[in-house]
């Protein structure tokens, strides 16, 4: 694979992420990695009460868009 064809293979992956880490969710919300934990650790609390499994640290991208309210962002998101 050329560096070319590597780079973008790797904008792509990162672009169309299926979990998001603390680091993600804070750049997001704007918030600090330390509240960003705190949000992850809310929603994965709501996903095994509905008998999902779940990651420590990592919140599925569309369930944390969609429970913060944008949608519409994560749509743009993966468009571009």
């Amino acid at each position: 694979m050329s560096g070319r064809t590597a780079q973008r293979t790797k904008e792509r992956s990162e672009s169309m992420k299926q979990y998001l880490n603390a680091v993600d969710v804070a750049g997001i919300m704007e918030c600090s990695v330390n509240h960003a934990y705190k949000v992850i650790r809310g929603l994965n609390d709501e996903l095994k009460a509905q008998g999902y499994i779940t990651r420590s640290g990592r919140i599925p991208a569309k369930y944390f868009y969609e429970r913060a309210g944008l949608g519409d962002l994560q749509e743009a998101h993966n468009e571009s």
